[in-house]
């Protein structure tokens, strides 16, 4: 009979005193029974949307060490957001992959596979999981290959997805030099999409435009209001996937869409009849969203999700899927700059790296480590 394993869990906390606490955890893994399964964890990313959940409203400069955890104080002025959370210890990592060491009767043939799974609590050394769960990597593709399987191929994937939905032609992208906005460029050159790009440094405009890119917009620069109207009238975009969230990016581009689709229109009070779209899917921009007076009345912001999105529509979701699979590690490849082990991600120095969330760096964590 498999042995009980003791996993050591990557654990955020925000206490009653007002303090954040990162800490491991051991936590017991009984043998599985059915379906079930034990993944020895290999490789798992560090996402904003884990960040998230990871940090909340701390500065990463504030840590103080205690023992073996590390505190960081909350503004005062935000626990109340947090009270949901306040006194529970909670897993976190959203996506990773790696080896099968255990399984129950029903799933004896992942044993030895190599997997990727989804769904939390993957910054630990193992992880049980349902059969189900579990995808199973093609052959000869490793487990930092297909540690980002699931998060921003899907995300990417799913941009295109609801514009064809939605009847819109053309997509806007912000924070586009991102490990997601290289992947959605590549699948919008792959699929014919007309995609504008907007970035926030000349380097990143070349970067993209090195990979293929038609439309790069430094919103940093001079002129990008112009140049931005400019690329919506060549691409005829109406729709828009914001990664910034705060601030004025997300007005600025519906009224520069206005500016587009009203060109050469009859005057109307109540502007074009186009309509345009926001989807704010990230909030590397933590201010208020603010819009302005210039869109007319024709236009929608709305958040987006990956999970109530893909779960809508399980066939389309599964087909999402196959293809991620089969393009691993060309259109979805992703790539990192560094990689930390469990007790490394609870080092101050680290963990200020990477909680920037700066564009062209992607860390990954290996619990084997």
């Amino acid at each position: 009979m498999a042995d009980t394993i003791i996993a050591k869990q990557l654990r955020t906390e925000v206490t009653e005193d007002g303090s954040l606490r990162l800490s491991l955890a051991e936590q017991e893994l009984s043998p599985p029974t059915g379906d079930g399964i034990v993944v020895e964890i290999a490789a798992t990313p560090i996402n904003p949307s884990d960040l998230g959940l990871l940090l909340g409203p701390v500065d990463p400069a504030d840590a103080r060490q205690e023992g073996d955890a590390l505190v960081f104080p909350i503004p005062p002025q935000r626990m109340g957001a947090l009270a949901a959370r306040t006194g529970q210890s909670m897993p976190v990592g959203n996506e990773g992959a790696g080896v099968v060491v255990q399984a129950g009767p029903e799933a004896q043939a992942l044993l030895g596979k190599t997997v990727a799974l989804a769904g939390g609590s993957m910054y630990a050394t193992h992880r049980a999981a349902r059969a189900r769960e579990a995808m199973v990597l093609p052959d000869g593709v490793s487990a930092e290959q297909g540690a980002s399987a699931t998060v921003n191929p899907m995300t990417a994937l799913g941009m295109v997805e609801v514009m064809r939905a939605e009847g819109h032609k053309a997509l806007v992208h912000t924070a586009a030099a991102s490990n997601l906005g290289q992947m959605l460029n590549r699948i919008c050159l792959a699929d014919g999409v007309p995609l504008v790009n907007i970035v926030r440094s000349a380097e990143q405009v070349r970067l993209l435009k090195d990979q293929g890119a038609a439309h790069v917009l430094d919103s940093t620069a001079e002129g990008f209001g112009r140049a931005l109207v400019e690329a919506l009238a060549a691409t005829g975009a109406t729709l828009a996937f914001d990664a910034v969230g705060g601030g004025p990016l997300a007005g600025r581009i519906l009224g520069a869409m206005e500016q587009a689709a009203s060109a050469g229109q009859a005057f109307s009070r109540y502007g074009s009849t186009a309509h345009k779209q926001v989807y704010i899917y990230g909030r590397l921009d933590l201010r208020p969203t603010e819009l302005a007076a210039n869109a007319g009345f024709a236009w929608s912001v709305s958040g987006f999700l990956l999970t109530p999105f893909l779960a809508a529509d399980p066939a389309r979701a599964q087909r999402m899927r196959e293809r991620v699979m089969a393009e691993l590690t060309t259109t979805f490849a992703s790539g990192y700059t560094e990689t930390i082990g469990l007790t490394d991600a609870l080092r101050p120095e680290v963990l200020q790296r990477y909680a920037r969330r700066a564009t062209g760096e992607k860390f990954l964590i290996d619990p084997r480590r």
